[in-house]
């Protein structure tokens, strides 16, 4: 089987070790081999984009345009593709592989556009006869880290700005699933990207994440990903000889707050959406559920028969709904969590079991806890998997502060009917992004993404804001 190498200044790079890529659902399917960079590896390519870096932030707009569109094309046409590899790598269901695809498709045509769109201001000064202008310019060599969660879709909203506004790329994908990420590579290679401005180092954080923390020729790093790595790349970028900018994108223990006026069926299913689709390995997964006393009832035996009646299994079968975890390590964490909230006194109303499938993989049925209070571990600690709680609020003013009660805040949701507790719930919800009547996760590209508290850092991600992070403002004075 043969490697796939890295993208180091415009070539394929192999690297002295490979990793093999398997199949969450069969554990026997190895999807390929994949590079394992030593940081003499990552050192080139950051080398590369440093080089490359003068003539992309010279190109014109419609030289990043041109690019970029006919990225977006390629994966537009090879959605269907490239879902059956994300699934392949990462478990989802093929559904849920196809729509990512497809939405990384989107996000560089979005992109694309955005390259003829950067604006500046230009002012009367203060002092007679001089001019003030402000301009945007790229910002260098920017280091992206990636999460296994979404393996196409994030390295594409990091990829597709960077690019846009004039950044060179030194992309390291998460270990457990660099097909995308490479498949992605070879897509913009062949959609006419020059050499140097993005290259693929694929390999363990602790190797090519540090030598991208390390090197002075990286300007900025955008990582997605756990609190703690989120807090050691903080420090990193601190500390180093040139102070990096940095946008961290890291946990959530999200709030779904149910009211009484809530009408049931979309409530349970936006729950059941939130929390376990996806296997729950979102960070915007719906968490904890809080609901109030008047529908408590009606609403955890609706979502609880809804969960009953969920497929899970292979995520490439057809109708399959829940996938498996992605690997051994998540499934240890769940199972974990499992039998802390047992031991905590929660009350588990449904799941939780270690399934057998036809195939091997890390299937494990989703489950739901009962009679639990926001001190409990489980409602305070990310779990990351197809995991939620229910706690019992006595109304609207309890149910808010239970959902604040939290380090995290990256998003939250409510059912309910009545617009007035709707508007005060979007004002006075302690969250990045606030859902009504829909499930906490499932976002738009074009659209803010990001949080507060301990789950974001930094300026925004996605859509018309994603400008701030990669370009630097200048102002310029000019008296004619």
């Amino acid at each position: 089987m043969a490697m796939h190498a890295n993208l180091i200044d415009g070539e394929w790079v192999e690297a002295p070790n490979a990793s093999e890529n398997r199949n969450p659902s069969n554990l026997s399917d190895v999807v390929g081999l994949y590079a394992q960079a030593d940081a003499k590896q990552a050192e080139q390519a950051i080398d590369a984009a440093a080089a490359a870096f003068p003539g992309w932030a010279a190109a014109t707009p419609q030289q990043r345009f041109d690019v970029l569109d006919a990225a977006g094309t390629e994966i537009l046409a090879r959605k269907e593709e490239l879902g059956r590899l994300l699934s392949r790598e990462e478990g989802k269901t093929l559904p849920e592989g196809i729509a990512e695809a497809g939405r990384a498709g989107q996000i560089f045509k979005f992109f694309a556009g955005e390259t003829l769109r950067v604006a500046g201001d230009r002012l009367d000064s203060v002092r007679p006869g001089v001019i003030a202008e402000v301009t945007r310019e790229p910002i260098g060599v920017v280091g992206l880290i990636t999460p296994w969660n979404f393996p196409i879709a994030i390295p594409a909203w990091k990829i597709a700005p960077a690019l846009a506004y004039g950044n060179c790329v030194v992309l390291k994908p998460a270990d457990l699933v660099p097909g995308c990420a490479w498949a992605l590579a070879d897509i913009l290679k062949r959609a006419g990207l020059p050499k140097g401005v993005l290259n693929l180092v694929l390999g363990r954080g602790s190797v090519v994440g540090e030598a991208i923390l390390q090197s002075p020729k990286v300007a900025a790093v955008s990582f997605t990903g756990s609190v703690a790595t989120g807090r050691h790349v903080a420090q990193r970028c601190i500390e180093g000889p040139a102070m990096k900018k940095f946008q961290l994108e890291m946990g959530g223990k999200n709030p779904f707050v149910v009211l009484d006026d809530a009408d049931v069926e979309v409530a349970a299913n936006a729950a059941l959406n939130g929390a376990f689709f996806s296997t729950g390995q979102r960070c915007t997964a719906s968490s904890r559920l809080i609901v109030t006393e008047g529908i408590h009832d009606r609403f955890v035996d609706t979502l609880t028969g809804k969960l009953k009646a969920l497929k899970v299994d292979n995520a490439l079968k057809e109708g399959t709904q829940i996938g498996p975890v992605v690997d051994q390590r998540q499934l240890d964490q769940d199972l974990d969590y499992l039998k802390i909230g047992q031991d905590e006194g929660a009350k588990l109303t449904w799941g939780g079991e270690r399934l057998n499938r036809e195939t091997e993989g890390f299937y494990l049925q989703p489950a739901l806890f009962t009679e639990t209070d926001n001190a409990m571990r489980i409602n305070r600690e990310e779990i990351f998997g197809p995991i939620a709680t229910v706690i019992r609020a006595k109304d609207y003013e309890s149910a808010l502060e239970i959902a604040n009660d939290t380090e995290f805040g990256l998003s939250s949701g409510i059912a309910t009917t009545s617009l007035k507790h709707a508007e005060h719930f979007k004002r006075n919800s302690d969250a990045g992004m606030v859902m009504v009547n829909l499930p906490t996760a499932g976002v738009d590209y074009h659209v803010p993404f990001g949080g507060r508290k301990n789950s974001s850092y930094g300026s925004r991600e996605q859509g018309r804001y994603a400008i701030e992070f990669y370009t630097t403002v200048k102002t310029s004075y000019a008296q004619p």
